[in-house]
């Protein structure tokens, strides 16, 4: 795999442990794995300390106040106040840093820093396809550059999967009818292991593959060396026509639909007064139900498209209204150039 790499800040400060070399543990591949394994490691320690005081405990009253005597009755013991307030007060404070230090790492995991490389995963039985933003695609393998933050968007087209790449301490359930997303830095160059850890059918064991992270020149060169397809963008924009959106979405003062030039992002007003966030859950929902959020101002007639477009054309056509840039436009001004 190579040697471990000093990592540039930015999930936290602190070292990472070196723990690739115990055998029951994967290499330590990402900024995220180091914080992963100290709280695990900091967890068990403090559960195996309190197991055997409490066990060792037990045995020393079992054999120090055992009975001696057949006739022997028991003294009554009236405790201590500083004795109960110490076993109450010590392990809350033991408990609120866990609570405090598990909160940090899980926002950390779930705070995706800003100019993070996007990739497009759907889970199938039993398989994982990928896109690049780019165009080049792939099934059952991810090649991503080291050194650069990684945000995976994903969909599933039929059960609950569940995206895991033990190496990098990252895990991310891929759910049919919503999207999530899963972020990671990888540090050392390498090809890990990459496997479905829900139980998604008869072949959930054969689901699996491979996550390469190589130098980002070797990255670049693997990007225009390999055969490509349309971006994701322009495949969606390909579908937008295709599928007679520009009839209604045209910007101009007839148009029945809203202008989406950059929308995505923003908040969009709703008939009723609620306002909610362009992100790509958002999206998604207003082309597969377009009547659970209607834009105000505009009539609720687009049709649902639910079952008409896959899981990965609804992933391209949110990756076209995404790379429309320009402020967020109102309902009725005419759109702004990509």
């Amino acid at each position: 795999m190579g040697p471990q790499r000093a990592t540039k800040p930015g999930f936290g400060a602190e070292p990472r442990l070196k723990m690739h070399t115990f055998p029951l543990l994967p290499q330590q591949a990402s900024v995220q794995a180091g914080q992963v394994d100290a709280i695990f490691f900091f967890m068990v320690a403090v559960t195996a300390f309190f197991s055997l005081l409490i066990a060792g405990l037990i045995v020393f009253f079992a054999i120090r106040y055992r009975r001696r005597h057949d006739d022997e009755i028991g003294v009554a013991i009236h405790g201590s106040l500083v004795l109960e307030l110490m076993w109450t007060i010590i392990p809350f404070f033991i408990a609120m840093g866990m609570f405090g230090w598990g909160a940090k790492v899980f926002f950390d995991l779930y705070r995706v820093p800003a100019g993070a490389m996007e990739i497009f995963v759907v889970g199938k039985q039993w398989m994982w396809k990928v896109q690049h933003a780019s165009g080049q695609r792939e099934i059952n393998e991810l090649h991503v550059p080291a050194g650069r933050p990684v945000r995976l968007i994903m969909g599933s087209e039929d059960v609950i999967h569940s995206f895991y790449i033990p190496a990098f301490r990252v895990k991310a359930d891929v759910i049919p009818g919503r999207y999530n997303t899963l972020w990671f830095q990888a540090t050392t160059p390498g090809r890990y292991h990459l496997f479905c850890a829900e139980y998604c059918g008869t072949k959930h064991s054969g689901m699996i593959g491979s996550v390469v992270v190589m130098e980002p020149t070797e990255y670049q060169a693997w990007l225009s060396g390999g055969p490509t397809s349309d971006s994701p963008a322009a495949t969606g924009e390909k579908l937008f026509t295709s599928l007679a959106c520009v009839t209604c979405h045209t910007g101009d003062a007839a148009s029945r639909g809203p202008n989406l030039a950059g929308v995505f992002g923003h908040e969009v007003e709703l008939q009723g007064g609620g306002k909610v966030v362009a992100d790509e859950a958002y999206l998604r929902e207003s082309i597969v139900n377009p009547q659970a959020k209607v834009v105000a101002g505009f009539p609720p007639i687009m049709p649902p498209f639910q079952g008409m477009v896959s899981e990965e054309q609804l992933l391209q056509l949110i990756a076209y209204l995404k790379s429309l840039k320009g402020p967020a436009a109102r309902p009725g001004a005419p759109p702004q150039q990509k």
